[in-house]
Parts: C-alpha cells; sequence; structure tokens
C-alpha cells in the first residue's frame, strides 16, 4: 500500500505525509531528502550546479538511509545539515537534470516496492508511483506557503517570497518530473487548515478506498 503526496515547498507536504505515516503505522519516504542529500553532497564536492554529467554519477554512488526520523548520508546523519537555505536552493537546482532525477527516482521506486509507504515529493504520484491506490496533492496559498518557510527558516518573507517564485518557475517548467498533479490525484488546499484537519481528510479517503482502518 503507497498513499503519495505531492505538493509545491511550502504546502505542508512534508509535515502531513510524516504524521500520516505516523497515525497509519507504515513508513515514511522524504524523498525531498533524498534530493536534499544529493545537493549537501555536490556542495562539499565542490561540483557546478549545472554539470549534469558529475551530477547524476554523485547521485548514483551516494548511500542514502532514511530512518526514525533522521537522514543518513553515507552513515552520516545530516538531518540538519539538509535543511538550510543554501542546500534548498541547491536542491531544486540539480533536480531538473534527468541524470540526478533517474538515480534518484530508480531508488525511490525500489523502496516502495517493498513496503506500505507514505510517500511524499514533487513527482512521487505522476513518475515514481503512478500506480498508487491514493494520491493526494497539497496546495495552499502563495502568501501562506511563504509565511510557512519564513517561520521554519526566520529568513524575511519577501525573501522567501522571491524564491518561492523563482523555485515554483523551476519545478513546473523542467522537462522530466515537472510539478503537476496526477490525473486521479485528489487536491487539497491547506491554506488555513492544521495538520491535523489535512492528515484527517486524507485517512478518510484512504479508508472510502478500503486502504487503511484508522
Amino acid at each position: 500500500m503507497v498513499i503519495t503526496i505531492d505538493g509545491p515547498a511550502g504546502s505542508g507536504k512534508s509535515t502531513v505525509a510524516r504524521s500520516l505515516a505516523q497515525r497509519l503505522g507504515v513508513t515514511y519516504l522524504d524523498s525531498g531528502a533524498m534530493y536534499r542529500c544529493a545537493a549537501l553532497a555536490t556542495l562539499r564536492a565542490g561540483i557546478a550546479l549545472d554539470d549534469a554529467p558529475r551530477l547524476g554519477q554523485l547521485a548514483g554512488r551516494l548511500r542514502i538511509d532514511l530512518a526514525k526520523g533522521r537522514v543518513l548520508l553515507d552513515a552520516e546523519d545530516v538531518t540538519d545539515a539538509i535543511r538550510t537555505p543554501q542546500v534548498s536552493s541547491a536542491a531544486s537546482r540539480i533536480s531538473v537534470f534527468p541524470e540526478v532525477r533517474g538515480a534518484m527516482v530508480e531508488r525511490q521506486r525500489s523502496l516502495l516496492a517493498s513496503g506500505n509507504y507514505v510517500a511524499e515529493g514533487r513527482d512521487i504520484g505522476t513518475v515514481v508511483n503512478p500506480e498508487a491506490p491514493l494520491k493526494v496533492f497539497l496546495t495552499a496559498s502563495d502568501a501562506e506557503r511563504a509565511r510557512r518557510r519564513a517561520a521554519e527558516t526566520g529568513e524575511p518573507h519577501q525573501t522567501v517570497l522571491a524564491e518561492q517564485a523563482s523555485r515554483d518557475a523551476r519545478d513546473r517548467q523542467r522537462s522530466h518530473g515537472a510539478l503537476r498533479p496526477a490525473p486521479d490525484a485528489v487536491e487539497i488546499d491547506t491554506t488555513g487548515m492544521s495538520v491535523q484537519d489535512v492528515v484527517d481528510r486524507v485517512v478518510a479517503l484512504a479508508r472510502e478506498r478500503g486502504l487503511v482502518r484508522a
């Protein structure tokens, strides 16, 4: 059983997916953390963010483990290191390249084939696992998404809003794994909703489809 949670940055997908996985007692797959790990490794290696061949080679070599809420990169706990604005920006830039996405998608598909997951990301329901029985696409107003991000990082709201617009454009225009809802995804606008409200809504959808009894 796989439930996918897609959506743009700041829509609440990571928080909702993590809470939903805990509620259902299944594994949480944070695809964004995997791209952030590749970005962190890229920055550390000094590889240019537009050097697609080298980026793909690097991504294919990395060992990324997600367990108990922690993220390990080649056995190093990088849970906090991958959440900096610099790494976030780099992750958005390198994720446009098919060489990088191919390496990450292959790993994600392998994981999802082996168990029960709540999986979140920007192309989980369209590219990684389009056969998932329940796909959810979260949205929120631009202002609300920027407010959430600014509260998380401490950056000025206007700075976050500008970077968000640039990031959204890159994510929607890329030729591989573009940001868009799957045709059969259920869209939920999380503006003004609590995390618990959104989780309850997704659980209700899963129950309607006979996926869970929670």
